[in-house]
C-alpha cells in the first residue's frame, strides 16, 4: 500500500472497504514515529489530514499543540512523538493528522507519516501489563505482523491526555476540548 502523504485526506474506511476481513475489531491503521511503527484501530479514526494551521493555547502540556478548526470543530492536537518523550522533527510532506472520535469527541494525532490499514488477529497481540511513570500507559499492546512488533495504542489514555478543566460556573467537572 502506498504512504499517505499531507497533501491527501484519506477515510480508513475507503481502505477497510477494500480488505477482505469481516471483523473490523482487528483492523489498525499504522503509522510512523521515526523508524518505529505504531497503530490505533480503525474504528475510531475519523479521517486523515494534512498538517492544518495550529492554533496555540497557553498553558497546556508540550505535547498539546493546541487546536485546529476542522470544518466548524474544534479539535485538540497531540503530538504523539512529543507525547513519548521522542526528540522534536520539523514536519514535511508525510506529517499527518489522524484524526480520531473518542467518547464523540474528537481528537488530532500528529504523526511523521501513515503507511497502511492492516489486521493483527488477537492472537498476534501481547496486551501490556507494564505501568508508566505514575500515568495511565498509552500502550495497549504490542502486535506481531510477521517479524516486525508494531506498538498499538490506547486511542482513550491519549484522549484522556487532552481534557483540560472548563471554568464553569461553579463546576469542576472534566470535558474535551
Amino acid at each position: 500500500m502506498q504512504p499517505i502523504h499531507a497533501s491527501m485526506t484519506a477515510r480508513p474506511e475507503d481502505a477497510v472497504g477494500m480488505l477482505t476481513t469481516e471483523n473490523l475489531d482487528d483492523m489498525y491503521l499504522s503509522f510512523s514515529l521515526g523508524d518505529e511503527e505504531y497503530a490505533v484501530n480503525v474504528r475510531q479514526v475519523a479521517e486523515i489530514v494534512g498538517l492544518p494551521r495550529i492554533m496555540a493555547v497557553p498553558d497546556l502540556p508540550e505535547y498539546i499543540r493546541g487546536v485546529m478548526n476542522l470544518r466548524g470543530k474544534v479539535v485538540p492536537l497531540l503530538d504523539v512523538r512529543l507525547r513519548f518523550r521522542m526528540p522534536a522533527r520539523e514536519s514535511d510532506e508525510r506529517t499527518v493528522v489522524i484524526v480520531m472520535e473518542v467518547d464523540a469527541a474528537p481528537i488530532g494525532l500528529i504523526v511523521d507519516g501513515v503507511t497502511e490499514v492492516r489486521e493483527i488477529p488477537p492472537a498476534n497481540i501481547r496486551r501490556s501489563t507494564a505501568p508508566s511513570r505514575g500515568a495511565q500507559s498509552a500502550i495497549q499492546g504490542l502486535g506481531r505482523v510477521g517479524e516486525r512488533i508494531i506498538v498499538i495504542l490506547d486511542a482513550a489514555v491519549l484522549s484522556s491526555d487532552c481534557e483540560i478543566v472548563m471554568a464553569d460556573a461553579g463546576s469542576d467537572e472534566r470535558r474535551p476540548v
